[in-house]
Order: structure tokens, then sequence, then C-alpha cells
């Protein structure tokens, strides 16, 4: 059966949020900068930090994601959805929590279990 991964674009911020993810999810992250890619050297300057491509691996799935350039107007992450699926409602509940902290929650956690 096919996998669907979902793939975020970040603007400047990829190793952090994807550093979280590590944390939340857990897994293991494999991290390649603008600066250690095989075409550094065609990419412009200034953007060795930037992250050029990210992937966790976690128990349920796959997670990557890249910063976008400075010179492509980032207009931000919109209309989409990431499911995560566990076992237990106790981490589920873990997983939740630690995401919800500081973003914006469409559904209450007394109605997400």
């Amino acid at each position: 059966m096919p996998a669907i991964n979902p793939y975020l674009t970040f603007n400047g911020n990829c190793a952090e949020a994807m550093r979280f993810y590590e944390r939340t999810l857990g897994g293991k992250l494999q991290i390649m900068t603008n600066g250690e890619s095989p075409i550094a050297d065609k990419l412009p300057p200034g953007n060795a930090d930037r992250i050029m491509h990210a992937r966790l691996d976690f128990d349920g799935g796959v997670l990557m994601a890249s910063d976008d350039m400075p010179s492509n107007s980032y207009k931000g992450m919109h209309g989409f959805a990431v499911s995560v699926i566990y076992p237990t409602a106790a981490e589920a509940r873990r997983v939740f929590e630690a995401l919800a902290k500081g973003g914006k929650v469409f559904m209450p956690l007394d109605k997400a279990f």
C-alpha cells in the first residue's frame, strides 16, 4: 500500500521545528543544510544554514521539510492537516498537548478524546 508523507516548508526555522517534532514524536531526524548540499556552490550566497531537506522517521510515519529560499515570497503554511494516530489515549494526549502548546487548537482537548 502506498504511503503519504507530508512535506512542510518553513521560512528559516525548519531545523528548530523538526527538532521539536523529533522530541515530541520520537524517531530519527536527518537534516541537510544548503551548505552541506552537493549543489551548495550553485545556491545564492547567505543561505548555507537554511535547511535543504529534513526527514524525520518515526513510529507511524515520515515527516519531511525544508526552508524556503529567501528570494521566494514565503506566504506561510495554510490549507493542510497532518493526522497522527497512537495506540493509546495517553500517548495521543501527550503528543497533542506538546503540539498544542503555543499553537492554535481547532478542536478542544476534551472533544478530541
